[in-house]
């Protein structure tokens, strides 16, 4: 493989489609080769260009990105897909990442999101190499580099009982979510017991990583919300 990775940009608005591009190739190594408006045109450029990656939107006519994903893997093309969309509803987040995105990104977004995310791809261009093994080690680095974010606040240490990966998880899941969450959201979007998650969003409050916001509804009792502190 080369070290150029070639992206085909598929998005339906002129305008963010324009912008988007531009924030691309500001990233060293990233080159679009060609866009799209919609998922149907996307796929046929796909299966004529094979670019390295697609950056898909998922609000477009004719071809949604939720069916168009399906629909590369359906094909069992071999393209890696980062998701750029407004759609912010867990559903619709959990069902991309199970299709294999390899990314997610909420709009609207800031630059040095998106250059994180490409970097992070990058070095996982680099390391995997098609027709060799690899180890355990590496494996390790590749599934967990998109966390490197997370690990920069918590502590090499966990207290008995909490597990450092779910740690990283609990962490960036509430990092990539507007708004307050709940030990409920938090369980239902990283597919783990509401009770664990409330253990670790307690933990991350204790650290002082998470503020915590009560809210109180007309009946019942109040819940608790958890967000990143503010620097």
């Amino acid at each position: 493989m080369t070290n150029q990775i070639c992206v085909l940009l598929i998005e339906d608005d002129p305008m963010v489609q324009e912008v988007n591009k531009q924030f691309i190739e500001r990233v060293p190594a990233f080159t679009v080769v060609d866009t799209a408006h919609n998922g149907l045109e996307g796929l046929e450029k796909i299966r004529k260009l094979k670019p390295d990656l697609v950056i898909l939107d998922i609000f477009m006519p004719n071809l949604n990105g939720v069916d168009t994903l399906y629909q590369i893997r359906k094909e069992q093309i071999d393209v890696d897909v980062i998701i750029i969309s407004a759609a912010n509803d867990q559903k619709t987040i959990r069902k991309m990442i199970q299709n294999g995105a390899f990314d997610y990104l909420i709009k609207p977004f800031k630059y040095e999101r998106l250059k994180h995310t490409l970097e992070q791809y990058y070095a996982f261009r680099m390391e995997v190499e098609p027709e060799h093994s690899i180890s355990q080690i590496q494996l390790d680095r590749i599934l967990f580099q998109n966390q490197s974010s997370s690990k920069q606040v918590l502590k090499d240490d966990v207290p008995k009982g909490l597990n450092k990966s779910t740690l990283e998880q609990v962490t960036k899941f509430v990092k990539t979510q507007p708004g307050a969450l709940s030990a409920e959201d938090v369980a239902d979007g990283i597919g783990i017991a509401r009770v664990t998650a409330r253990r670790y969003l307690e933990y991350l409050h204790d650290e002082e990583i998470l503020q915590l916001d009560v809210q109180y509804g007309n009946v019942g009792r109040p819940v608790n919300r958890y967000r990143l502190k503010k620097a």
